[in-house]
């Protein structure tokens, strides 16, 4: 498993000669990434923010390469990294990363996209990021990726945040209940994802495509809250 130590100890083991190496491929891949996309790679789904748009540049180029595929498989890979160890995201946005600690921070991801980088589309993206400074972005691109594979698929987010992490039974009760509903198409199959946010005190935040259905304990506190100072 990649580690925020392992990240550390690989940043202080780089060598500087990989820094001019760095740059020039980065260079020379952000015009590619920033290409038109053509009408068979176009995007399923507009996203939006700055994640969205490296996200949606990311798949335009890894179609147009035909390596949409192994690049789903890779990007799922690093998501799962993030997930395993929760200081990843704060190393990844520290300012003072030098050329050299961007370089062996990308390696040491590489290792984690296995084989599965087909034409090295994954790490030329990320050699981009480090060369503009956005390694940062990575965790939000790496979750709008997965959004577009899925519309691709034409499968419905169903995002289920809990204050604590849900069983595999709650979970496929809520797929069932949420699959007959009129949220869901017909025809559309739903991916489940299971949040974890303990700030919500209880209860769940139901997300089904771009509707949210927030049935929060802290969602209540805070109208009760309202209601109150309104009435007094």
């Amino acid at each position: 498993m990649l580690s925020s130590r392992a990240i550390l100890r690989a940043t202080r083991a780089a060598a500087p000669q990989r820094i001019a190496a760095t740059r020039a491929i980065a260079s020379s891949q952000v015009r590619s990434y920033a290409t038109p996309a053509a009408v068979d790679s176009k995007p399923p789904k507009a996203l939006y923010g700055l994640d969205g748009t490296y996200a949606t540049a990311l798949y335009t180029a890894a179609a147009k390469s035909s390596t949409l595929d192994s690049t789903a498989k890779a990007i799922d890979a690093l998501n799962q990294v993030y997930h395993k160890d929760v200081k990843l995201a704060k190393i990844m946005e520290a300012p003072t990363l030098s050329a050299a600690d961007k370089a062996a921070i990308v390696s040491e991801l590489q290792k984690h996209t296995g084989g599965a980088d087909k034409g090295d589309t994954v790490k030329n993206f990320l050699e981009t990021l480090a060369f503009y400074n956005r390694l940062g972005l990575l965790k939000g691109v790496c979750e709008k990726f997965g959004e577009l594979m899925s519309a691709a698929k034409g499968e419905v987010e169903l995002t289920v945040t809990s204050a604590s992490q849900l069983d595999s039974k709650t979970l496929s009760r809520l797929e069932t209940a949420v699959s007959k509903s009129q949220y869901v198409g017909q025809g559309k199959k739903l991916k489940v994802t299971n949040k974890v946010n303990s700030d919500i005190l209880g209860g769940l935040i139901v997300e089904i495509g771009d509707r949210t259905i927030d049935l929060s304990v802290s969602s209540r506190i805070s109208k009760m809250n309202k209601l109150l100072t309104d009435t007094l």
